[in-house]
Parts: structure tokens; sequence; C-alpha cells
């Protein structure tokens, strides 16, 4: 499979900037001698799938057992629960981070160097994948999965009017209008004011560089020009009452999906399963296609998961086993995906065809859409790095985003605004920023 570079973070980021918050770098627990029967692990996650992987392996080994608790998604919580709990001292062995996290948590000290006891297995991944945990030359956490954006829709309803999949984001906005047209209760799809993450995707596939690196000094420009693009596009289609501007994954939008007033999601591949476990009357009246892009195929990533070893854990050679295993056995995978509710796309190459037969895809007509997430994976975008205070950043956007429905402010706006929110958490933080 073709690979292209996603994102240079390990050659942006220098190990005296990004461990300036990490103490000295010793491990922080060490193991504990294992007592009588299985060493057990505690880990923290959300990803749908999950509790049967976590059965699986208990089932599977008898060395190490898990106890999974599932706590709310990072940015709905789980990030907050977990930088609590690292300051308490009663984090969990293991615990779920996004791609976008594992840069703030280095800096604030609350993972394990884990660059030894992963080495085995990081030939298994893209270089350009495995670079999203790797900063200052060592290794954070294990992938799971990458995530290329795709456009879900109701290939129905496109079909009864007559409308075409869109290619462009100018194809996107004419099949909005279309829509609308058709049904004036209805929309090509919504906006999230409270989920940012799928606003940096939009930038990342229009090759925008939040982050970067200036001799020792952290770049910033969220306020880069091809997000300003991404910007104007949509507070477009919201001033023109294009698209619904509705919470991510609320009550509301499930409605909204039900009743045939929503007829397509911009998400990434994981978005598959989630859109077929809530939806389970619409089977066989979905599609999935690569998103709607500038003139050129084009993709960013919208998540992706890792696992993390917390700072201080007593069990760290244990807790890297199990994310080994949950990231690349087979079985692991056939678990997950036999699930019904996940998607996701494995991160090691090798794996892909093992998830493309565990995913029941009758929802989607027998489409092949593992197809579908393979070819936009081939076309994200390459040089986006993520950034040291990745929690500042999502919130400041989640908390200006939420005033654009009632007119007090602008999408381009807001990034001028979290431009400026970054800059002054960085410096704060003590890392150096370029003018």
């Amino acid at each position: 499979m073709k690979r292209k570079h996603v994102a240079g973070v390990a050659g942006l980021v220098l190990a005296a900037t990004v461990l300036a918050g990490c103490g000295s770098g010793e491990a922080g627990g060490g193991e504990g001698k294992p007592a009588a029967g299985p060493e057990r692990i505690v880990f923290w996650g959300w990803a749908k799938g999950t509790k049967e992987v976590v059965d699986a392996f208990n089932k599977a080994h008898t060395d190490i057992q898990v106890t999974f608790e599932e706590i709310p998604s990072g940015n709905a919580g789980g990030y907050a629960k977990f930088s609590n709990a690292i300051k308490a001292g009663n984090a969990p062995d293991l615990m779920s981070v996004e791609y976008p996290q594992v840069p703030d948590f280095v800096t604030q000290g609350a993972l394990e160097d884990i660059t030894a006891q992963a080495a085995d297995v990081k030939p298994r991944y893209p270089a350009s994948v495995f670079q999203l945990v790797e900063l200052g030359g060592k290794t954070w956490s294990l992938p799971l999965d990458a995530a290329p954006q795709v456009f879900i829709y109701r290939k129905d309803l496109f079909a009864k009017h007559n409308i075409e999949a869109p290619k462009t984001w100018d194809d996107f906005r004419a099949a909005a209008q279309q829509v609308k047209k058709a049904d004036e209760g209805a929309r090509i799809g919504s906006f999230f004011p409270d989920d940012p993450n799928l606003l940096a995707t939009f930038a990342w596939q229009a090759g925008g560089k939040w982050f970067g690196s200036d001799g020792d000094a952290w770049k910033i420009t969220i306020d880069d020009e091809p997000t300003k693009k991404v910007a104007a596009y949509w507070q477009d289609l919201i001033k023109n009452d294009l698209v619904k501007v509705q919470p991510t994954f609320s009550q509301e939008w499930i409605s909204s999906i039900a009743k045939d007033e929503v007829w397509g999601y911009l998400g990434a591949n994981w978005s598959a399963g989630m859109i077929k476990s809530n939806n389970a009357p619409q089977s066989g009246k979905w599609t999935v296609a690569p998103a709607p892009n500038w003139g050129t195929p084009a993709s960013g990533m919208f998540g992706g998961t890792t696992y993390a070893v917390s700072k201080g854990s007593k069990h760290i050679e244990a807790a890297v086993k199990v994310a080994k295993w949950f990231t690349g056995a087979p079985e692991a995978w056939q678990a997950r995906l036999g699930s019904g509710t996940s998607s996701a796309f494995p991160a090691q190459a090798e794996l892909v065809p093992v998830a493309s037969t565990s995913f029941d895809t009758a929802f989607y007509g027998g489409q092949d859409i593992y197809q579908v997430f393979r070819d936009s994976y081939d076309t994200i975008q390459s040089g986006w790095a993520w950034g040291p205070s990745m929690v500042q950043v999502l919130t400041s956007f989640k908390d200006r985003l939420g005033q654009v429905s009632g007119g007090t402010t602008t999408v381009p706006d807001v990034l001028t605004q979290v431009q400026a929110d970054t800059v002054a958490e960085v410096k704060g933080r003590g890392l150096a920023v370029a003018p």
C-alpha cells in the first residue's frame, strides 16, 4: 500500500523544548513485584468495540488481565479525568490518547517513555504514522488506527433528486443548494461548533500547517491562509443556511438523520460504524465516498487513537504488551470490528485485509468501504504536526465556535482569537514561540 508522509512531528520538536515539562525523564514507577496470579493492569478508553477487545485479550491470556473502565471521549471529559488522575497519583496503567493530545500530555510529563519497549513493533508502521507518537526522539504511545476523511451520504435520496456525489468543495456547495431546494427542511450535512477536531481536519486537507518549528521555537500558524480559506467556506455555508448547525453526535443530530433532514456526514472511516450503529432502519441506503477536495484528491486525518502508558505506572512492561496486542493482533481487530460498531482502519498496513473482512458492510449494500478508506489514506496531506497545547487549542475553538450560529462571531474571526490564545498558552508554559 502506498503511503505518504502524514506529519514530521519528530523533526519539528526539539528534545530540550518538548521535554521541558517532563522532569528528569526517569521512569516514574518501574515494575512492581508480581503478585500471585496474573498481573493486573487498569485501562481507560472509549472507542467503539473496546470492551470486546478487552474481553478477547483476557480470554486469550493468563499472565495478564485487563480491567477496563469506559470513560467519556477525550474532549468530552476523558482527558480532564486523566490529567486529574495523574496529579492525584491514581491514573490507569494504560490510556487511550488521540494523536493531537500526545504532545500535550508529553509536555505535561503525564506519559512514560516506551521507546525501548516499542522498538520491535515500530517497523510495522508507516513512518508517517509513527512520527505522530515520537517526540524528542522518543516514543510515547502506540498507534492503533489512522483516520482518513470520507463523506458518508444517503445514496437513495441523492439518486431520487438527481444529485451527484460532490467531488470538490464547489460541488459540495452546489449539492447543498440542491438538497435544500429538494426539501426545504433537509440539509446536506452539519457544522458542529463543539467539534473543532473536524475543522482541524479540513484545514489539514487544505494544506494548512498549524504547528511547526523555527530554530528552537514553536511556529504557530492556526490562522494560515489554507485555514482561512476553510473558515470562509464554512462561514458561507452557515450564513446561507446550507448546513445545519448542531452539536456533534447529539440527540438533535441523530434525530435529524432519522427524519431524513440530514443527508450526509463529513467524517472519517470510523464514522461508517457510528452511522451504521445509530441508523439500523436505513440499512442499504447509505454509501461511503472520498471527502470533497479543493481540486486535487487530498485528505486529512480526523481523529485516530493511540495507547499510552501513564507516568508512574508500576506495570509498564505489561501495559505495553497489552497495547501491542490491542493494536497488532488479528484477533483484536476481529473482535473490535466484529462488534459491528467500529469501522476503524488499522495503522499497521498488514492488518487492513483483516479489518476489511471483519466489518459487516451489509448496511452499505456490501460496498467495499475499506477500499475507499485505503484510497483516502493514500492522499493524506504531508507536513501536518500537532502542537504542545492541543487540549487548550480545541477548548478555545469550542468555546468560541459556539457563538457562530448566533452571529456574534464568525469562523474566520475565531481563527484569529484561537491563534492569540494559543501563542499565550505556549509562552505561558515556558516554551519559545517564533514571532
